[in-house]
């Protein structure tokens, strides 16, 4: 198994078919409201960067990283393909937005997720890597149905040691 993470072609069909099933995703468990997943024109503003994951060429997930403006970023439209699940692709897109965000000099990065059973594998990824729960950031505002997590970064190897928010 070869896992490759390249800048995404937001003009393939299978990364729009991945955005697609992303968002479908967010709006089955929360409501339109509360859902913050980015469609594919939210996607091809200048301040974000998206990343594909493939193995053995098949895309495998995408996640994206947003530049906030005041150094900081936020990890955004995280998700794994169904059928690459518990294949290490979700920790290896989440590794190369940290290192993206640490080679651009920002000193955080935030991310907002849903609430409930559907978030657990990525709530316990976050979680793992270093994230800490906190208050919500940039324009989110707190429901029922979204948390907010915070990594503090720096510029070495290893300097990603977690601070609260």
């Amino acid at each position: 198994m070869t896992l490759v993470i390249e800048t995404a072609d937001l003009a393939a069909a299978d990364v729009q078919a991945l955005i697609r099933l992303h968002q479908s995703g967010m709006l089955d468990t929360s409501p339109p409201e509360f859902s913050f997943a980015l469609d594919l024109t939210g996607l091809q503003s200048p301040d974000i960067e998206v990343f594909a994951a493939r193995i053995d060429g098949a895309l495998a997930g995408v996640g994206a990283l947003k530049r906030l403006g005041d150094g900081t970023g936020e990890v955004k439209s995280m998700r794994t393909d169904p059928a690459f699940l518990r294949r290490g692709v979700g920790a290896a897109l989440l590794e190369h937005v940290i290192a993206r965000a640490r080679r651009l000099g920002l000193s955080r990065l935030s991310l907002e997720t849903g609430t409930g059973e559907a978030f657990e594998a990525a709530t316990t990824l976050y979680l793992r890597r270093g994230f800490v729960e906190g208050a919500p950031f940039a324009d989110y505002a707190p429901s029922d149905f979204n948390r907010f997590f915070h990594l503090e970064i720096g510029q070495g190897p290893g300097a990603a040691a977690p601070s609260p928010p």
